[in-house]
């Protein structure tokens, strides 16, 4: 794509989810962003994020484009759905993007701790980068950095809040057959 020609972001807002309403924005190359929260607050705060990440964008509201990922969601979100299958376009530095493949090797209704990410991707002291790629992580839920936690079991950190972060934990253990705590 030339740096004069406008990239399409698509978006759409989720509403009726256990966690509150969420926000999935999708280039043509798939999912590129989940935001908590409401369409209007998120289109506002991301604009310049977009821009930066995928030159000239243009917002525009798109259930149709984005309902892939919307069935998946609701069927995670109704216990049938253990593992999302859905392309992503997420952009980030070579070390974020290692981290974010790792996130997604965590089985449904496990918990692994940074130090167990750092020691995946080949850099066992990294753990403090590792929890900063969490932090940044585009697509939280799908690419599932809830389930990193702190040393000794800590809930530490998370993007939507801790209290969103054991709903989800709470969730995938239910469905899971056990109780997570």
């Amino acid at each position: 794509m030339s740096s004069s020609e406008v990239q399409q972001v698509y978006y759409s807002e989720m509403n009726m989810t256990p966690i509150g309403p969420l926000t999935l924005f999708a280039t043509e190359g798939g999912l590129c962003q989940l935001e908590f929260g409401g369409a209007a607050a998120s289109c506002a705060r991301l604009e310049r994020w977009f821009a930066g990440q995928f030159g000239h964008v243009e917002l525009r509201e798109s259930d149709l484009q984005l309902d892939g990922v919307r069935r998946q969601l609701e069927g995670y979100f109704a216990g049938g759905l253990r593992e999302f299958r859905l392309p992503l376009d997420m952009r980030g530095t070579d070390f974020q993007l290692k981290v974010w493949a790792a996130l997604q090797d965590i089985p449904y209704g496990s918990t692994v701790s940074y130090k167990d990410i750092a020691v995946r991707i080949g850099n066992p002291q990294a753990v403090r980068a590792v929890g900063g790629a969490n932090n940044r992580n585009p697509v939280p839920l799908i690419v599932p950095c809830h389930r990193v936690i702190g040393a000794g079991g800590l809930m530490v950190g998370y993007g939507g809040g801790l209290d969103i972060k054991e709903t989800l934990l709470r969730h995938e253990a239910i469905q899971d057959g056990h109780l997570l705590f």
